[in-house]
C-alpha cells in the first residue's frame, strides 16, 4: 500500500477546473502551466484527453491539506516518487558527511581526556 505523501490526488488549492493538472504537477515536479498546456492540445489533436481528465478528476480523492509542512518536505517527496534509489544514495551520502564529522569529534574529546576514553571502553 502506498504512503500518503507517493499518493497521486487532486489539488484543489491550485485547481482551474477540477485539480488534476495540478495534482500531477505536484506528484511529478513538472510546472503547472506545461502540463495544463499538454492537456489543451491533447484535447485539440485527439479529443480523447477530456474525458480521461474528467475520469481521472473523479476517481483521484482530494489532496489532504496536511501532506507537506513546507516546499522543502514536499520537493523531498517528488524527489522520492520520481527516484526512490537516487533519493537514498542522497540521504546516504550526507548521513557518510555526518557519521564523518561526528567521529572527528569524538576523537577530539577522546585522545584529549583519557578519562573519558576509559569509560567508553569500559561501556563497550
Amino acid at each position: 500500500m502506498n504512503s500518503p505523501r507517493t499518493t497521486l490526488y487532486r489539488d484543489k488549492q491550485n485547481a482551474k477546473l477540477m485539480g488534476v493538472c495540478s495534482g500531477l504537477a505536484d506528484y511529478t515536479g513538472v510546472n503547472v502551466f506545461w502540463l495544463r498546456m499538454a492537456v489543451v492540445i491533447m484535447v485539440l489533436i485527439t479529443g480523447f484527453a477530456l474525458p480521461a481528465y474528467f475520469i481521472a478528476g473523479l476517481l483521484l480523492d482530494k489532496k489532504p491539506p496536511y501532506l507537506y509542512a513546507d516546499q522543502d518536505e514536499n520537493r523531498y517527496w517528488q524527489r522520492v516518487r520520481q527516484s526512490p534509489k537516487r533519493t537514498a544514495r542522497e540521504i546516504r551520502a550526507k548521513m557518510k558527511d555526518v557519521d564523518r564529522r561526528l567521529a572527528e569529534v569524538e576523537h577530539f574529546y577522546v585522545s584529549s581526556n583519557p578519562r573519558l576514553t576509559a569509560e567508553i571502553e569500559r561501556l563497550r
